[in-house]
């Protein structure tokens, strides 16, 4: 009898069609209903409540109910984390559509990674970061510097509070799509949420793919020398 963890189970959950696709739609990580995820997955809504049940036994996804409806989110970012470096060593996407083609290609511009910037966006923006002598990188961690330090402060990002949070600081995710680290953890989390907050990126909807508006293009090129 094995004493190991039942890694079994957790690839089984992963291994069927409908739930994997549910899980990356959920890698946005916003809640979505049950509808909303069987349209993305193409199955009837019934057939995804029984998958999400199932991902939520595997603690794959966190579900709150509000009056008649359920609420699905992933279970936390070291899932996504997980899940992230799956889709690295996974063989990419069969390509049928021009509408499929356009997704795709919006996903690898820019997209959110569970609660932080992945994608071209995500890979360039942390490079800049590193360049501007803002992040060091260490055995797969990002150091702010000083310089860092007071660079984030004046972007209005308050990394006291980001600190006291129960979770990794600034860990390095390996993008699917770039094949190189992007910021992630707490202060890529509040990184996203500024930009958010600035207007320089929206949300694509019915995806995870995100949009750099004008204002957020001139922002980029001015705070970080990006040219998006």
């Amino acid at each position: 009898m094995s004493i190991n963890p039942n890694v079994a189970e957790i690839a089984a959950l992963l291994g069927e069609t409908s739930r994997a696709t549910i899980l990356m739609s959920l890698m946005d990580g916003r809640f979505h209903t049950a509808s909303e995820l069987a349209y993305v997955a193409a199955i009837t809504p019934q057939t995804a409540s029984f998958h999400l049940a199932k991902l939520a036994e595997g603690n794959l996804v966190n579900v709150e109910k509000h009056g008649r409806h359920r609420y699905y989110q992933i279970a936390n970012g070291e899932v996504a984390r997980i899940l992230e470096s799956l889709l690295a060593i996974s063989p990419p996407p069969e390509v049928r559509s021009l509408k499929q083609s356009n997704q795709v290609q919006l996903l690898r511009a820019a997209r959110t990674c569970y609660d932080h910037l992945a994608g071209k966006l995500g890979v360039e923006l942390t490079k800049s970061m590193m360049n501007a002598g803002y992040l060091e990188i260490e055995e797969r961690v990002f150091v702010v510097t000083h310089e860092g330090e007071q660079f984030f402060i004046n972007f209005g990002i308050d990394l006291s509070k980001l600190k006291k949070e129960r979770r990794s600081f600034s860990h390095a995710c390996l993008d699917w799509s770039e094949r190189r680290h992007h910021l992630a953890g707490a202060l890529g989390h509040g990184l996203t949420t500024r930009f958010f907050d600035l207007g320089w990126i929206e949300r694509i909807p019915s995806t995870r793919a995100v949009k750099v508006t004008e204002k957020g293009k001139a922002g980029l090129k001015q705070n970080f020398n990006v040219n998006f």
